[in-house]
């Protein structure tokens, strides 16, 4: 009787503890619909760019990583969740031995020489005043081409293709009629002599304008008429283009090769939105590339573009450079260095900087262990180094390494937001 008593209690203490804990968990209460005001509470997404190697990189615009020059990538995330907001960061206290397994060092602001260098990238191309278009002033058939191949050095002067053209013909024509007028006329009336006079200077200016110019001379001397007449340089440089070919019949105004003098060149470098202050016309630039790795070519800014790409948030900057022994090739590329002395300013390392949303934050050792988070303003950047607007003092102590985990632990530290 006993054993069955035991039995019936031990079930019913079983049965007790099944509605208690399990029942709760297996069936739910249901849940009381919330607050009208919560009911309809809005989800504000906020949108903002963000480095894909660098995640605690925020900004509020396109740009590039101030660690890693990377291009930021947009994203979006709830409004309340997005960092950059200084106001739920807290001062964190930290003991010895979690400052050493924090990895937090820090160092002293300081006073340092703000010289920087922006570097780019360019590519050779032809300095656009240097280059000029060889083309024939009268139609014709081109009998001979005395420069046959792309690369081709020319001078000014130099014969560059023999043309048969009866107009040309007519024109030499014109000229000896008038010539032959003009000296029958010397005993004739001074109004008659005047006429002819007029007739044999239009016919001379005809020849020049066709570019038959050095052909006047040699018809006073000679009075025949050349049924092949050459086509001479006007320019000296190397030839880019051979754009026609031997018995090719040719119009007035058409090209039959482009020529540039590449003694001079450009080169185009696209500097970023945050250097683009820096940069001033008549700027000395030093550039070098892979076919010279020991030779610097100096030059000079000479032009700054007026639009910015927006894809890369970059203007384009046009810089001259002499070309020494035709080094500088046409489409090669070279490396770029912009020297931009100054003065000594505060600077700060790089990697004290947390760039959250549209503000940047220093951690500062305000006591000893005890870290605080301060907004400051940035200037330029100097390689590993960045200038300080505002926000610190000379002689703080700001966290060079270890800032990303005194940031997570001060949002660990907040009260959970119901």
């Amino acid at each position: 009787m006993n054993k069955k008593l035991f039995l019936l209690f031990a079930g019913l203490a079983a049965l007790a503890v099944v509605a208690i804990f399990v029942y709760p968990k297996i069936f739910p209460p249901a849940a009381q619909a919330p607050p009208e005001s919560s009911a309809h509470t809005n989800h504000v997404e906020e949108e903002y760019y963000t480095c894909p190697m660098h995640p605690s990189v925020r900004s509020d615009r396109p740009g590039v990583c101030p660690v890693c020059n990377m291009a930021l990538v947009k994203k979006t995330a709830p409004a309340d969740m997005a960092a950059g907001n200084l106001k739920t960061l807290e001062a964190v206290r930290l003991s010895p031995t979690q400052r050493v397994l924090a990895n937090v060092a820090t160092t002293v602001i300081e006073r340092r020489a703000l010289n920087r260098e922006i570097n780019a990238v360019g590519i050779v191309e032809v300095a656009e005043p240097n280059f000029k278009r060889i083309s024939s002033r009268f139609p014709g058939r081109l009998e001979k081409l005395y420069l046959s191949y792309t690369g081709q050095k020319v001078k000014t002067g130099d014969p560059v293709a023999e043309v048969y053209s009866p107009e040309a013909i007519s024109a030499q024509q014109e000229f000896l009629l008038a010539l032959q007028a003009h000296e029958s006329s010397q005993t004739a009336t001074p109004g008659i002599a005047s006429s002819t006079k007029t007739f044999l200077e239009q016919a001379e200016q005809k020849l020049v304008l066709s570019g038959l110019e050095r052909l006047i001379n040699e018809l006073k001397q000679t009075r025949k008429v050349r049924e092949i007449v050459t086509i001479y340089s006007p320019v000296s440089g190397t030839v880019l283009t051979k754009r026609v070919d031997p018995q090719h019949y040719t119009t007035t105004g058409e090209a039959i090769y482009d020529v540039a003098d590449l003694s001079t060149v450009w080169m185009y470098l696209d500097i970023y939105e945050k250097d683009i202050r820096f940069i001033k016309i008549g700027q000395s630039v030093r550039i070098s590339s892979e076919a010279y790795p020991n030779e610097i070519f100096t030059g000079k800014v000479t032009f700054i573009d007026a639009v910015m790409n927006n894809e890369t948030r970059t203007v384009r900057v046009r810089t001259e450079f002499a070309n020494r022994g035709d080094k500088l090739k046409l489409g090669m590329y070279v490396k770029a260095q912009i020297q931009l002395p100054g003065g000594e300013t505060f600077m700060l390392p790089a990697s004290a900087v947390l760039v959250t949303g549209k503000r940047k934050v220093v951690w500062v050792e305000a006591q000893e262990n005890i870290f605080e988070p301060r907004e400051v303003v940035l200037g330029a950047q100097a390689g590993n180094y960045y200038e300080v607007i505002s926000g610190l003092q000379e002689g703080e102590k700001i966290v060079i390494t270890g800032g990303f985990l005194l940031d997570s632990e001060s949002q660990l530290q907040q009260p959970v937001r119901q």
